[in-house]
């Protein structure tokens, strides 16, 4: 379970920034300015957040390599769904989402990737310190 929380919270973040709909991040502010310019620097601080945190724990669980490798499984598993007809790529939109899933993917196993771990080794990750 607990997997699947850090993983739709993953999906959330990069859904508030963007997504094919009108309600997100990135549309709100390429619109028309309506004088909330303050809750959209807000907002922007809010979703930086996120992002630090989330890559962050991704970059030290798992690395750059780690991220390229669950990016490839998850884009080899999305060309095995095309080749056998189950998969269609023609909508743009359907496209985008799979695009936010995969990432969200990659930040949802970078941030349990200790917990895992843990898991299959009995041994707990401790952060480096400095004496």
């Amino acid at each position: 379970m607990g997997f699947i929380l850090r993983w739709l919270t993953a999906l959330a973040l990069l859904a508030a920034t963007y997504n094919p709909t009108q309600y997100s991040f990135v549309k709100w502010v390429m619109g028309p300015n309506d004088g909330s310019v303050s809750l959209m620097v807000l907002a922007g601080l809010l979703l930086s957040i996120g992002y630090i945190i989330y890559l962050r724990a991704t970059l030290r669980s798992i690395g750059g390599f780690g991220m390229m490798l669950v990016l490839a499984f998850v884009g080899t598993l999305l060309w095995v769904l095309y080749d056998f007809g189950v998969l269609k790529l023609d909508n743009a939109g359907l496209n985008v989402w799979l695009g936010l899933i995969a990432l969200s993917l990659v930040l949802g196993v970078g941030l349990s990737w200790s917990h895992v771990r843990r898991t299959l080794s009995g041994q707990a990750d401790m952060d480096d310190v400095d004496q």
